[in-house]
């Protein structure tokens, strides 16, 4: 039996572009690349220099401070670039990909059979365990602790997000398989949140504790659920896993291959045709937008508008993205646009905004932010978009600030940067709450462990 969560509070961007449900297999491209600023915290240790021939699945670097963290190609091929910024900093890691894949064998598992460690050590060693992450800091997870229980989320309520009943549709078995062995990494409950009226591929999962939710974004933000179903307190650690990552574990499980090939939407109104196509992590952004996007002032998002990140053409799909969004360059500016009725725009505020009048219309915006950098005023507008039982604005100034113990007394523990992402859309004053918070919380990961 399910359990219900209701959330209230929060806004519904809907914007032009959203995919049709059509999928396109896409050409394989000529270059891949994992990039470990993905991997948020993560110093990478290189395992395959310049020149090194690869297959698909084995380790191109591991993490510094724990050499069991691997992080694989996702295609065979040949080291051409090792892309290296300030201070040998490494950027990315460049692979040309062979015509034909050959993938690295880890041997077929079966979870069932397996005990904790087992499992544990089989993704170490395959390179899956990047896709478990932790709360609190919203960083790849620490091998050596135990989680109270581990989240998936299967209802994204994001801004033209994947319909991934859509994109999941067929993956029972191998979903099965994933929950199956990630359980046995907790002694507590694997929660799986899906949409409330919807037919998940996840709702008759076994070995599952169910929740439907319902309500605007960021109804399918994890961090709600969590502070819906199991709030983090000073000491516990939560386990974070998307969908589309069980995907990839339920296959090495099933396989002994890891294939990172995934179902990505293309959206936003700079696509012609918004679609789904297939696509393995790291693809270049060409050969996903190619003869599909209108290059007239476009901004290119790998991942959804409020929490991705600006690439361009000749970048790559992000590592754990499943989204691409186009949409205009916001580079002009209106004369008074401050000082006028404003029809073509969303607003939570009502002063002189009129989008309220019509909840369904679906706009086509820009990244202009309209308006600049200011003071950061109390307006009290957080606190509406805002779910969790959080002061928003005083947890906010208190990152800005670098005071610890008001940090902690004010639920940092419980948060990550895509759960401030609407209050910085909605922000009078311009601030960057996600760049905010996640300076904060490597703060509190450096001095509070």
């Amino acid at each position: 039996m399910s359990k219900d969560i209701r959330i209230k509070k929060g806004l519904d961007i809907k914007l032009v572009g959203i995919a049709d449900k059509t999928t396109t297999n896409i050409i394989q491209s000529s270059i891949y690349a994992v990039k470990p600023e993905d991997f948020h915290g993560i110093i990478p240790k290189l395992t395959a220099k310049e020149g090194a021939e690869v297959n698909a699945g084995e380790a191109l670097f591991h993490s510094k401070s724990d050499e069991r963290i691997l992080f694989p190609s996702p295609v065979s091929g040949k080291v051409v670039e090792v892309v290296r910024g300030a201070r040998r900093k490494v950027l990315a890691i460049k692979i040309s990909a062979d015509a034909t894949q050959t993938f690295k064998d880890f041997g077929a598992k079966d979870a069932n059979k397996m005990v904790a460690d087992e499992v544990k050590n089989h993704l170490l060693a395959a390179g899956c365990w990047p896709f478990i992450k932790q709360r609190p800091y919203d960083v790849v997870a620490n091998p050596n602790q135990a989680p109270k229980a581990i989240f998936v989320s299967a209802y994204a309520s994001a801004p033209l997000a994947p319909d991934l009943d859509y994109t999941l549709a067929g993956k029972e078995t191998q979903l099965q398989a994933a929950i199956d062995a990630v359980s046995k990494l907790t002694e507590g409950k694997v929660h799986v949140s899906v949409g409330a009226n919807t037919n998940s591929p996840l709702s008759n999962l076994k070995g599952i504790e169910l929740h439907k939710v319902s309500g605007p974004h960021p109804s399918g933000n994890v961090g709600t659920q969590i502070a819906k179903i199991d709030p983090i307190n000073k000491g516990e650690v939560v386990w974070v896993i998307t969908p589309q990552d069980l995907v990839v574990i339920g296959e090495l499980l099933l396989t002994g291959k890891l294939n990172l090939t995934r179902t990505i939407a293309l959206t936003g109104s700079q696509f012609k045709n918004p679609q789904y196509v297939t696509a393995i992590a790291g693809a270049t952004i060409a050969d996903l937008t190619k003869e599909n996007l209108d290059n007239n002032n476009t901004r290119i998002i790998s991942g959804n508008v409020l929490s991705g990140k600006e690439v361009k053409e000749d970048g790559f799909l992000g590592y754990y993205d499943n989204q691409i969004t186009a949409i205009p360059e916001g580079d002009d500016y209106e004369f008074f646009g401050w000082n006028k009725p404003i029809f073509n725009k969303i607003s939570a505020s009502r002063a002189l905004t009129f989008s309220w009048l019509t909840p369904n219309k679906k706009f086509d915006l820009n990244t202009n932010t309209n308006g600049e950098h200011r003071a950061f005023v109390v307006t009290g507008a957080y606190e509406q978009v805002f779910p969790l039982d959080i002061y928003p604005m005083q947890l906010l100034k208190a990152f800005m600030y670098k005071d610890l113990d008001e940090m902690e007394a004010l639920g940092g523990y419980e948060v990550a940067p895509e759960d401030f992402a609407l209050t910085e859309f909605i922000c009078v004053s311009k601030q960057p709450h996600q760049k905010i918070i996640r300076e904060g919380l490597d703060l509190m990961r450096e001095e509070l462990g």
